[in-house]
């Protein structure tokens, strides 16, 4: 357990430093914006980038991982709105809870994390994953948000707006060009591939660094007061249900037959034991949802995640 403690300290330590960073002024509001758009427009797309076109095409394609991951977000997504809907919690705010229930901080955290515990070939699974959350999870609980609407046209509306920003958003522009990559054994030009190597260094610490001051400044900005009861039932179901749950589905695919190897099984369950994804924030915000709710969530799940996590990765390698 210590030597775990010794690898994921430092990514949780990040993410202390930016939280802390931003807490004391030291890295005004202002600038959390930039830092995002250059983990999120450069840093990350690179390191996704190298990552895809250092796996093999096999493992991008996974089917297994693919049902059993999907399966289990679909399942957490309507467990979590059944348990979380009432009178105070409408549609649009259940079923950003079920987002950051069910997305893990598997782009700014996950895959340099499961890469440092792992191996390389974590980063085939866990690619996988982004690709199930960015085009099936977001899109389907922005849709289910706007049930509030009470019309279909809204939800379908809303689905459509989630597509097009999964289309502006370069992280799975960055997997499938790495998938390319790897299929036809297309190596960049050294200076190319220099500059990308030295922006795909700088994706993991800029990221975790963001996710802290991110997470600082959805607290400060939060002015309402929450019941524990409104939060702290979700993140115990991200930290706790979830990696269970892709656990117990994926021994029992596995039984049945599904092509699904036991390490891939290992770090999707290990993906599902993350943190929330901190971007569901800026979603929720977008769409006029309960921020401060959820931004409590994701700090939350963050803090808890240290041992929880560690705790996952000791169980299961």
């Amino acid at each position: 357990m210590f030597s775990i403690l010794l690898i994921t300290f430092p990514f949780f330590a990040l993410v202390l430093c930016g939280y802390l960073a931003a807490r004391r002024g030291l890295l005004p509001q202002a600038a959390i914006p930039g830092l995002n758009t250059f983990v999120l427009y450069f840093a990350l797309p690179c390191m996704l980038y190298r990552f895809g076109a250092n796996t093999p095409l096999a493992q991008l394609l996974d089917g297994g991982v693919v049902a059993v991951y999907l399966f289990c977000a679909l399942v957490l997504v309507a467990f979590t709105i059944a348990v979380t809907l009432n009178k105070r919690i409408g549609w649009n705010d259940a079923s950003f809870g079920a987002l950051v229930a069910a997305f893990p901080n598997t782009g700014f955290m996950g895959v340099p994390l499961l890469v440092a515990l792992l191996g390389a070939q974590a980063a085939g699974p866990a690619i996988v994953t982004i690709v199930v959350d960015l085009l099936v999870t977001s899109s389907l609980c922005i849709a289910l948000s706007r049930l509030d609407s009470a019309d279909a046209h809204g939800a379908e509306v809303a689905a459509k707006k989630a597509l097009r920003g999964v289309a502006l958003n370069p992280m799975p522009w960055a997997i499938v060009l790495g998938a390319v990559s790897s299929g036809t054994q297309l190596v960049l030009p050294a200076p190319v591939m220099q500059t990308v190597a030295l922006l795909a260094d700088a994706a993991s610490p800029v990221a975790l660094f963001t996710i802290g001051a991110v997470l600082a400044r959805s607290q400060m900005n939060s002015v309402e007061t929450i019941a524990l009861k409104h939060y702290v039932p979700v993140a115990l179901i991200k930290l706790l249900l979830h990696p269970l749950l892709v656990g117990l589905v994926g021994v029992g695919a596995i039984q049945l037959g599904v092509p699904l190897q036991p390490f891939a099984l290992t770090v999707i369950v290990l993906v599902a034991a993350l943190p929330s994804a901190s971007n569901v924030s800026v979603l929720a915000e977008k769409f006029g949802a309960d921020n401060g709710r959820i931004a409590r969530i994701i700090l939350l799940s963050t803090v808890l995640a240290f041992f929880s996590f560690s705790a996952a990765v000791a169980l299961l390698t």
